[in-house]
């Protein structure tokens, strides 16, 4: 195994490290498959990934390290980022009932594809007021984006080469693995398991609506 394929699944695990945990971005994802299908759920997390992207450009010239350096920043990315999750999980919810309530004319598979989605928009804008997920970009990401090497005990002498963009490829390609195979499972396993759809649709709501509240009470202990 080359230095450049370890470099290369060194990105694709610092992919999945920001993507594949549970939260906010996930719950989108989530709602969407389980509400209009594969399609909708691969849009909400290129919405997701989108953000990154612009998180990517924007760490490269140090512009992320003024949510590190300015409390005011914090507190207003904090207070907007709980207000969008608190008014996405009522939309999630009324989603949920839309598709799933005893009132609805549905045959148990969630709404159509073609309606209406805001998947994209919904995570777009969230991860962009993600304070959680800047702070990944000055942690990890700063190792992520520094040119230099380190070689793991584990590897046998290889080495990964960061700020490279094998690591970066790989990084972006651990997202896009994420966004493409995590609505696929829902979506599949939904269709087999009648009731699995409904109880993800309803806790994507939950985990939105928590955050939100999660989110609302750091914004107060900022300001104070």
């Amino acid at each position: 195994m080359s230095n450049a394929v370890v470099s290369g699944l060194a990105g694709v695990a610092l992919g999945l490290s920001l993507a594949a945990p549970p939260g906010p971005m996930n719950a989108i994802i989530a709602e969407e498959s389980v509400l209009r299908g594969w399609g909708s759920g691969l849009r909400a997390g290129l919405g997701a990934m989108s953000a990154d992207a612009c998180f990517f450009v924007l760490a490269l010239f140090g512009v992320v390290a003024v949510v590190r350096d300015v409390p005011v920043v914090q507190r207003v990315l904090f207070a907007v980022g709980g207000l969008l999750m608190l008014y996405f999980a009522y939309g999630a919810a009324s989603d949920a009932n839309a598709a799933f309530g005893g009132d609805a004319a549905t045959d148990g598979r969630g709404l159509a594809e073609d309606e209406d989605s805001k998947g994209f928009r919904k995570a777009f804008v969230l991860a962009l007021t993600n304070p959680y997920q800047i702070l990944w970009w000055l942690t990890a990401g700063v190792g992520l984006l520094d040119p230099g090497t380190f070689a793991p005990d584990a590897l046998g002498g290889l080495t990964v080469s960061t700020g490279s963009p094998i690591i970066v490829v790989g990084f972006f390609g651990g997202i896009a693995l994420w966004i493409t195979g995590f609505p696929a499972a829902l979506v599949t396993v939904g269709r087999r398991v009648d009731a699995f759809a409904p109880v993800v649709a309803y806790l994507s709501a939950a985990v939105l609506a928590l955050a939100g509240l999660s989110f609302l009470s750091k914004a107060a202990g900022v300001l104070a």
